[in-house]
């Protein structure tokens, strides 16, 4: 005990200690936070519909007829109409003949890949991918190469090197949009390398799915190599609103993960209320009140980093509705966040591990449900604490 209460003691000297914040009522632009009004700049509710009327009714009418719970895993005995019936349509959504759902995307990715990938197998992991799949990459027997960020040139050298030891199969593995940069993968040109080397992909969509993309099938459709993708995996707890994830992809695969990943065979199937809240998400993204709320979150994007960038916020190359303002180090970091709290702006700061040494900042994300006033003025308060920062 002693050695843990010291290591947090070192935590909070140097400006990296955790703790929990508790939100009341439900999410949306502006939330109750310990009894204050605030405005939500860090939530992946991009579109909003994490307190849709919409979802509402589907979860409520779900539990009524299905109950709470499925007291089961999916092989046991908590398989049940809903859990399919999302698995359909969101294959139908990404084009594919199959897809599976998972409890958690943290389960998906090391479900996936500890599930799919042997010791004879290479996966090329890109350097800033989610913890999840770095995790799902260490728990398979397969080797792993990491190649530095969105570098395809490079990537491409590493697998010519690898070439000569080549036993089984290959999968380049990558976010379609980083979290913690808000950029996006260079899709169509790793689909033309993997088909050179007769590698599988697999993109983890969490940020894209609903979001991005003419009809919100996310970075794939943005990058026009969605068919392309062998392996589509996403989360129903961003865009979607919900909670939850998916792979979506041929019938061998997810024939193989019913089998053999570990996470999907042990765990208590996900309650029937969220596949029916997950299809009335999708129902919404296809519709279009869904153009509607992709159209004015792109519009808020573009007004919010304007509006940054001509007040001298340094930003790293987002593209989409994460906005990362860099802070540099901690101490400045939670500075910055405690200020904006007292100003009604819950903005939570991002320290290593997360990202790299000198790498801290306060990450933005963006909803669609947010007024264009709220993002002017939020940015602009923004700018005022970080030009009371001291320096780096």
């Amino acid at each position: 005990m002693r050695d843990w209460a010291r290591h947090l003691d070192h935590l909070a000297s140097t400006d990296m200690l955790r703790s929990l914040r508790t939100l009341s009522g439900p999410q949306g632009a502006q939330v109750v936070l310990d009894g204050q009004q605030v405005l939500m700049l860090c939530s992946n509710n991009y579109l909003g519909l994490a307190n849709h009327p919409a979802l509402i009714e589907a979860a409520c009418r779900a539990t009524v007829d299905y109950g709470v719970g499925s007291s089961g895993s999916r092989l046991l005995s908590g398989s049940m109409t809903l859990h399919a019936a999302f698995e359909q349509r969101l294959a139908a959504f990404k084009g594919t003949p199959a897809a599976l759902l998972f409890n958690s995307g943290y389960a998906a990715n090391t479900g996936i890949l500890s599930g799919l990938f042997t010791a004879d197998d290479v996966i090329f992991s890109d350097a800033l991918n989610h913890a999840s799949i770095i995790d799902g990459c260490r728990l398979s027997a397969a080797k792993t190469i990491v190649y530095p960020h969105a570098d395809v040139a490079a990537l491409a050298a590493l697998m010519e090197h690898e070439r000569p030891r080549r036993r089984g199969r290959w999968l380049i593995v990558t976010d379609g949009v980083f979290s913690m940069d808000g950029d996006m993968a260079p899709l169509a040109d790793l689909c033309a390398l993997k088909d050179a080397n007769d590698a599988l992909l697999m993109v983890d969509d969490a940020h894209g799915t609903g979001v991005l993309g003419a009809t919100g099938r996310g970075s794939g459709e943005v990058c026009g190599c969605l068919e392309c993708i062998d392996l589509h995996m996403g989360t129903l707890g961003k865009g979607l609103g919900g909670f939850g994830a998916y792979l979506a992809g041929p019938q061998t695969v997810i024939d193989t993960l019913v089998n053999l990943s570990r996470p999907f065979i042990f765990s208590t199937s996900l309650p029937p209320a969220v596949p029916a809240a997950a299809i009335a998400a999708l129902d919404i993204v296809d519709s279009s009140e869904g153009e509607q709320l992709r159209r004015q979150l792109a519009r808020n994007q573009q007004l919010f980093v304007a509006t940054l960038q001509a007040g001298g916020a340094e930003l790293t190359a987002t593209t989409t509705q994460i906005v990362p303002i860099l802070t540099r180090t901690p101490g400045r970091t939670l500075q910055a966040a405690k200020q904006l709290l007292t100003d009604g702006i819950l903005l939570q700061g991002v320290r290593p591990p997360t990202v790299p040494e000198g790498g801290c900042r306060l990450r933005a994300t963006l909803m669609a449900t947010h007024s264009r006033e709220q993002l002017t003025l939020a940015a602009l308060k923004i700018l005022s604490r970080l030009h009371e920062l001291p320096s780096c």
